[in-house]
């Protein structure tokens, strides 16, 4: 690495108040980088993900964004998606539209827009649900001990939109909120599907604090079980899910996921006339300044 410093952002991903959604490092300038170098800096951030903007190489992108985990790159993932695109417009840079972004990564061009409150939507890319196995499906209900997983209405299944989730129904917010996967059968799923985790959903009642609760449980290959705190990719998918299935809350819904870890994230998705499925929040900055490279 040259000794040299570049722009550096710490973004705080689909919450409206600080330190309450899922935080994100944000590297400039990155064009210089090599992968290896670009998965050091992810590693020492110790974040989940940690993105690189780069020049694009699509004429029609503003720009060009990396996403490594502390131990391997991504092709797509949503808090980085959107969390990139807020820091992008918090730097000073000006669209080619204004209130719109082209973002290329790994699954292609991805599409933003700013909504009319300030808050940035994505979206979501094409996805690809899958039915679970049996040997998976008997490993998840090992995993699981749970009564009120809903194997019938919308059976678990694997949804892969660059990132890929098993996505599983519960009857209410309160067994959603109470699971607790059994380590070693959540890892038997995990390897079977080859998914990045196991994604939970259920419906709050009218008038409750959001339309869905979300939660989305990642196994490493320790067999360590920690909760992603606001997951874009995976609200897409379960937003596809309902779409692929008929079973749409409304035109708009909202989403609270990060309770049981003491989070308030929010997550707003639409489902536009013209079939395109938007996944929006909030973003906030907390850190900006300049990350030393060398």
């Amino acid at each position: 690495m040259s000794a040299q410093q570049v722009r550096f952002k710490q973004i705080d991903v689909f919450s409206e108040a600080p330190f309450k959604g899922n935080p994100l490092a944000v590297v400039f300038d990155a064009d210089g980088l090599s992968d290896d170098e670009m998965q050091a800096i992810a590693r020492w951030t110790n974040l989940s993900e940690t993105t690189f903007v780069c020049r694009p190489t699509a004429p029609e992108a503003d720009y060009l964004v990396r996403i490594f985990t502390p131990a391997y790159e991504l092709p797509f993932a949503g808090h980085p998606t959107l969390g990139t695109a807020h820091a992008l417009l918090d730097s000073g840079y000006r669209p080619r539209q204004p209130g719109q972004l082209i973002q290329q990564c790994g699954v292609g061009l991805v599409e933003l827009a700013t909504r009319d409150d300030g808050s940035m939507a994505f979206v979501a890319p094409p996805a690809r649900i899958e039915p679970l196995g049996t040997e998976a499906l008997q490993a998840l209900k090992a995993a699981l001990r749970c009564d009120e997983i809903d194997y019938t209405v919308l059976p678990p299944c694997t949804i892969d939109n660059g990132a890929r989730w098993v996505v599983i129904g519960v009857a209410s917010p309160q067994a959603c909120l109470a699971i607790a996967p059994h380590s070693h059968f959540a890892w038997e799923i995990v390897q079977k599907t080859r998914a990045t985790g196991l994604a939970f959903y259920a419906a709050h009642a009218p008038g409750g604090p959001a339309t869905l609760e979300v939660r989305c449980i990642v196994i490493d290959s320790e067999q360590a079980i920690y909760e992603d705190p606001v997951t874009g990719s995976a609200n897409a998918a379960i937003a596809c899910l309902f779409a692929a299935r008929e079973r749409r809350p409304g035109s708009q819904y909202t989403v609270r996921q990060g309770t049981a870890i003491r989070r308030d994230g929010r997550v707003i998705v639409d489902y536009s006339d013209d079939g395109k499925i938007w996944i929006g929040g909030r973003s906030t900055t907390i850190v900006d300044g300049t990350v030393r490279l060398a």
